[in-house]
C-alpha cells in the first residue's frame, strides 16, 4: 500500500487563538480533545503580530499557542501568515498593496491584497517565512507546512506599474522579438501594433480590458488578455515558490502545501500542483450545488496533485457566511461531505474553523466551538461523531487511490478563452460545461480522473475514454496525442466549442474544430448562438435512420454541422434552417472512435449520449438516484474500499451489489444488495 503522508488522519483544522484572551486557549484545546480533534492550524492571518517593522520580529504569542499544542500533543500545520498585508507595511511601502482593473491603487485593508511583483512583499514574505521556518522547525507534532492562503482569491489581479514593468520582461522572455508578438496578439487589429515594448500595457479597463467593477472579464486584444492572466498566475506562484524556498532552507522534510480552491479561474493550477508535496484545498460546495459537482472538484484536485491522496484543508462544520442567506448544515451533511471527500481522495479532514470568531466578516461563519462556549451544541456533538469514525476507520483507507478508467480534460487556457471570447455568445461557464460530460459518468458510479490537456498519448492509453469538453484552446502536441490515443482503440468525446483557437488564441484557419476535424469527421461551419432559457430539439438516432427515438434538447450553442466521414448519432430538430443536420456525430478512426458532440445537451440528451459509449468500453455502473454517489478506493495490495453515499436530506433507495454480506464499516452492520439510505447516510465496506 502506498505510505500515507502523515501518521494518522489529520482532524481539525483552522484555529485563531490570537483572536482571544490567552485565558481561553487550553479550555479551546480540552474542548477539541473532546471532539476527537488532533491537529490544528494555525498563524495563517498573524502578520501583523509576528513583525511591528521592517526590521522586528516579535514569536511571544506564536510561541505560546504552539507550545500549547505540543503540550496537549496536537499535529500542527503551521503557516506563514502572509496572507494579508499589515497596515504598517502598507504605510511604509504602498506600492505592495495590489492596483485594480479600474487603475485604482488598493488602500491598507482586506486580504489576499499584496502586488504579487512587488519585491518588497517578495522581501518581506520570503523573511518572514525563513524566520518562522527557522524557528519552528522540529517542533513535535509539526506535520505541514501552509504557505499564504488562498492565492489569487478575492483580491483580483493586481495591474499597477510593477506588474506592467514585470509583465514587459515576461512577454521579451516569452515572444523574443516585438514582431513575434504582434503576430501572436493579431496586433493589426484596431492599429494595436506594438513598436516598443514599453508601449504594451495590462489589460484595464481604460485600455483594453473589458470586464465589470474590478474583474477582467475579456479583452479587445484576447491574446494580450490570455498573457496577462498566465503572467499573473506564474507571479503568485513565484510568491509561493519563494516562501517555500524559504522553508526548505530549514526544514528539508516537512510537507509544504498551501491551499487551493476547486476550480478557481485565475490560477493554473496543474502548473503549481507540480511545485506542492501534497495538494491541498478548502471546499466551500455553493448552496444548491449538486453533489457531482462537488465530486467534480475533488477530482479535479486529486488531477492537481498528480493522482495522488490530497488534503482536505478547509470545509465549514455549519453555515458559510458569505452567501445572501447563510442556511446552517443539515444534520449529517457534514459528515456526508467530508466522507465524499475521503471517498475521493482526501487523506484529511479539516475545518475553518475551530472556534467561532466574535468580530470581523467572519463571525457567523460556522465552527466547531460557537458562540455558546460549549459542548452542547449540535455541530460539537456531530463534529465529534465525526471525529471518532475517522480514527475507527479511516487509518486503514489513508494512502490508498481512486483507480480510474474515464478521463475529463481540465484545461485554464480554455476557460479564460471560452469565457473571454467575444461571441457567439455571453452564456458559457467553462466548469458548469465540464461538469456537463463529467455528471453523465459520476451518476453511473463511474470513477473519473481530471487530467491536464497536454496528457501524453502514452498517458492516455490506459483510460477506456476521454473527454475533452469545451477545448477551445488546443496547445501544440495535443491534437497529435489524441490522434494516437483514439487510433490505438481509445474513445475521445469533444465538441462544441473545441479546438477553435491556438495557444495565442487565434482562430486556428481552415474549419472548426480545427487540427481535431480530420479525426472528428465533421466541418462545423457556423456557431448558432441559443437565447437564455430557450433551447433546440435533438433527436437520437436509430442505426438505420434518425427516427427521433429518443428526444433531448440543446441549449447556449448550436454547432451547424456536416459530416466528413463520421456518422449522426443526433440530428437537431425543431424549425431552424438547419433542422434535420447532425447534431452529435461518432468517427471510426484505426482502432477507435472519436465523438463530437454540437450542442450543449440537458440531462436526458447526455444519458442518450453516454449510455452507449459507456456499455461499449464495458465499464461496470450502478443505477444511482440523483444525488447518491457510489466511489472506491484501491490500495496497493488489492484492498478495495467501496463507498455508497446518500448526499441529499432526503431517504434514497439504492440497489449495490457490492455492498451484499460485508461489514458496513461506520455501523458495523451486515448490508444486503438492497437498502434504504437514510438523509445522508455513509456506507463504507472493504472487499
Amino acid at each position: 500500500m502506498t505510505t500515507p503522508l502523515f501518521d494518522t488522519v489529520l482532524f481539525g483544522g483552522d484555529w485563531n487563538p490570537e483572536q482571544w484572551p490567552e485565558d481561553t486557549w487550553e479550555h479551546d484545546i480540552e474542548m477539541l480533545e473532546d471532539a476527537h480533534i488532533n491537529e490544528a492550524t494555525i498563524n495563517v492571518f498573524s502578520w501583523a503580530l509576528l513583525q511591528r517593522d521592517e526590521h522586528t520580529y516579535d514569536f511571544t504569542t506564536l510561541d505560546k499557542i504552539v507550545n500549547l499544542l505540543v503540550k496537549h500533543h496536537f499535529n500542527i500545520v503551521l503557516a506563514t501568515g502572509t496572507a494579508a498585508l499589515p497596515a504598517w507595511l502598507v504605510r511604509t511601502h504602498p506600492e505592495v498593496i495590489r492596483t485594480t482593473f479600474n487603475s485604482q491603487r488598493r488602500v491598507f485593508g482586506g486580504r489576499h491584497n499584496f502586488c504579487p511583483n512587488s519585491t518588497v512583499f517578495r522581501t518581506m514574505s520570503t523573511a518572514l517565512a525563513g524566520k518562522i521556518a527557522e524557528r519552528y522547525a522540529g517542533t513535535p507534532g509539526l506535520v505541514a507546512w501552509h504557505i499564504g492562503n488562498e492565492y489569487g482569491g478575492g483580491g483580483g489581479l493586481c495591474y499597477c506599474d510593477h506588474c506592467a514593468a514585470a509583465f514587459r520582461t515576461w512577454l521579451r522572455a516569452k515572444y523574443g522579438t516585438i514582431d513575434a508578438l504582434n503576430y501572436a496578439w493579431c496586433a493589426n487589429f484596431w492599429s494595436h501594433t506594438i513598436l516598443d515594448w514599453d508601449d504594451i500595457m495590462p489589460p484595464v479597463e481604460l485600455g483594453d480590458g473589458l470586464g465589470s467593477d474590478w474583474d477582467l472579464k475579456k479583452g479587445v486584444i484576447s491574446g494580450l488578455m490570455m498573457d496577462y492572466r498566465r503572467f499573473q498566475s506564474e507571479s503568485q506562484l513565484a510568491c509561493y515558490k519563494g516562501e517555500r524556498d524559504a522553508v526548505r532552507a530549514h526544514d528539508t522534510a516537512t510537507p509544504i502545501t498551501t491551499n487551493l480552491m476547486g476550480t478557481f479561474k485565475d490560477i493554473y493550477y496543474f502548473a503549481w500542483g507540480r511545485e506542492m508535496d501534497v495538494v491541498s484545498w478548502d471546499n466551500y460546495p455553493g448552496m444548491g450545488m449538486p453533489a457531482s459537482r462537488v465530486g467534480l472538484n475533488h477530482d479535479l484536485m486529486r488531477g492537481v496533485g498528480g493522482g495522488k491522496p490530497f488534503m482536505l484543508m478547509e470545509q465549514t462544520p455549519n453555515q458559510q457566511n458569505w452567501f445572501p442567506y447563510c442556511k446552517v448544515k443539515r444534520p449529517g451533511e457534514v459528515a456526508a461531505l467530508s466522507w465524499q471527500a475521503v471517498a475521493h481522495g482526501a487523506d484529511t479532514v479539516q475545518f475553518f474553523q475551530m472556534r467561532q470568531s466574535i468580530g470581523g466578516c467572519e463571525r457567523f461563519h460556522g465552527a466547531v466551538i460557537a458562540h455558546d462556549g460549549t459542548e452542547q451544541s449540535r455541530v460539537f456533538r456531530e463534529t465529534a461523531a465525526l471525529g471518532a469514525a475517522l480514527e475507527r476507520v479511516a487509518p486503514q483507507i489513508m494512502g490508498s487511490t481512486v483507480r480510474a478508467r474515464v478521463a475529463v480534460m481540465f484545461d485554464w487556457d480554455s476557460y479564460w478563452s471560452l469565457e473571454g471570447c467575444v461571441g457567439p455568445t455571453a452564456g458559457f461557464s467553462y466548469p458548469e460545461e465540464v461538469h456537463r460530460f463529467y455528471r453523465a459518468f459520476n451518476k453511473r458510479g463511474i470513477a473519473v480522473d481530471v487530467i491536464e490537456s497536454t496528457t501524453p498519448a502514452d498517458q492516455l492509453a490506459q483510460y477506456a475514454i476521454v473527454v475533452a469538453p469545451a477545448l477551445m484552446v488546443i496547445k501544440p502536441g495535443v491534437a497529435d496525442a489524441v490522434e494516437s490515443y483514439v487510433r490505438g482503440g481509445g474513445r475521445f468525446i469533444t465538441g462544441y466549442m473545441s479546438a477553435v483557437h491556438d495557444e495565442h488564441d487565434l482562430v486556428i484557419p481552415g474549419g472548426y474544430p480545427g487540427p481535431l476535424r480530420a479525426l472528428a469527421g465533421v466541418w462545423a461551419e457556423e456557431i448558432d448562438a441559443i437565447a437564455p432559457g430557450e433551447t433546440i430539439p435533438v433527436e437520437f438516432c436509430g442505426d438505420a435512420k434518425c427516427d427521433a427515438l429518443r428526444q433531448a434538447s440543446g441549449e447556449i450553442v448550436a454547432s451547424i454541422m456536416h459530416l466528413e466521414g463520421a456518422r449522426a448519432l443526433a440530428i437537431y430538430g425543431g424549425d431552424e434552417f438547419y433542422a434535420g443536420t447532425p447534431a452529435v456525430s461518432v468517427h471510426a478512426v484505426g482502432d477507435g472512435e472519436c465523438y463530437y458532440v454540437g450542442t450543449p445537451l440537458d440531462e436526458a440528451g447526455m444519458d442518450a449520449f453516454a449510455e452507449p459509449i459507456i456499455a461499449a468500453a464495458g465499464l461496470t455502473t450502478h443505477d444511482l438516484p440523483d444525488g447518491v454517489e457510489f466511489a472506491e478506493r484501491t490500495s496497493d495490495d488489492g484492498r478495495t474500499f467501496t463507498f455508497v453515499m446518500n448526499l441529499t436530506d432526503r431517504e434514497q433507495r439504492v440497489v449495490v451489489p457490492e455492498l451484499a454480506g460485508h461489514n458496513d464499516l461506520l455501523s458495523g452492520s451486515v448490508l444486503s444488495s438492497e437498502l434504504t439510505f437514510a438523509p445522508y447516510q455513509i456506507v463504507i465496506v472493504e472487499r
